[in-house]
C-alpha cells in the first residue's frame, strides 16, 4: 500500500506530511467498523466538496470575466458533477487504491462513479488540510483542465436542451416517469421514460436524475436518426 500511496502522491504533486490523512481519504464509508479502519472518508468528502467548489468558482471567474452568474453556474454545475469527477478519479488511479472492507471487494464498488467522486473530493480535502489551498488548487487546475476547456460555451443539460426544443416549437413540456429496476445503495439502478412531441425514449442511471438525463439525451439523439 505504501508504494501505491507514493505513486498517488507523485501524481498529485504533493508529499503528505501526515499520510494518515491520505489513507483516510481513500477509506470508503463501507469500511466503518472494520478492523484498521477507525475513520472513513465521509467527513473529508464533506470538506472536499467545498474546497473543490471554491477552487472551481475562483478559476471560472478568472477565465470568464464577462459571463453572468447564470452561465458561470452552468459551467460550475457540470465541472463539480459526478460525471466529471469519476473519470478524473479513475485517471489519477484512485480506483486502485480505494480501501474497501473484505465484504465489498468482490463488488464493483471500485468502479462505482459515486464512490470514486467521493474519494476524489476527500483527497482534495486532505490536500487542503495538509498543504493549504495552493496544494488543492494546483491539482484542480491540472486535473480539470481538459474538462474546463471542453466547453467554449456554457453547457446545457440534456433535459434543458429537450425542454427548449419542445417549447420553441409550441409542443409543451416533456413528460418523465421513472422506476427503480433493482439494486440498493451504490448498486441501485433506475429506468426513466420521457415522452415529448409524440415520441418516447428510455434512459438508465444510478439515480432518478441521471436516468432522466440519459432519457433526454437518448430522445435528442433520435432527432437526426
Amino acid at each position: 500500500m505504501s508504494d501505491a500511496l507514493a505513486g498517488l502522491e507523485e501524481r498529485l504533486g504533493h508529499r503528505f506530511q501526515d499520510r494518515a490523512l491520505l489513507v483516510t481519504a481513500l477509506t470508503h464509508a463501507s469500511s466503518a467498523g472494520e478492523a484498521g479502519a477507525s475513520k472513513t472518508n465521509e467527513r473529508l468528502e464533506f470538506l472536499g466538496d467545498r474546497v473543490l467548489g471554491l477552487c472551481m468558482a475562483e478559476w471560472l471567474a478568472e477565465l470568464h470575466p464577462h459571463e453572468n452568474e447564470g452561465d458561470l453556474g452552468k459551467r460550475f454545475g457540470l465541472l463539480v458533477s459526478r460525471d466529471v469527477l469519476a473519470p478524473i478519479a479513475e485517471g489519477i488511479g484512485l480506483a486502485r487504491v480505494l480501501r474497501l472492507p473484505p465484504s465489498q471487494k468482490r463488488t464493483n464498488l471500485r468502479g462505482n462513479a459515486t464512490a470514486l467522486a467521493d474519494a476524489l473530493e476527500a483527497v482534495l480535502a486532505a490536500l487542503y488540510i495538509d498543504g493549504g489551498l495552493p496544494a488543492a488548487r494546483a491539482v484542480v487546475r491540472r486535473e480539470w483542465l481538459v474538462a474546463v476547456q471542453a466547453h467554449a460555451r456554457p453547457p446545457r443539460s440534456p433535459k434543458t436542451e429537450l425542454q427548449e426544443w419542445t417549447l420553441k416549437r409550441g409542443l409543451g413540456l416533456p413528460d418523465y416517469f421513472c422506476i427503480s429496476v433493482g439494486g440498493e445503495g451504490h448498486e441501485s439502478r433506475f429506468e426513466a421514460h420521457v415522452v415529448a412531441a409524440g415520441r418516447e425514449a428510455i434512459g438508465h442511471g444510478q439515480n432518478k436524475r441521471a436516468a432522466e438525463q440519459a432519457a433526454a439525451e437518448a430522445w435528442l439523439a433520435g432527432i437526426g436518426s
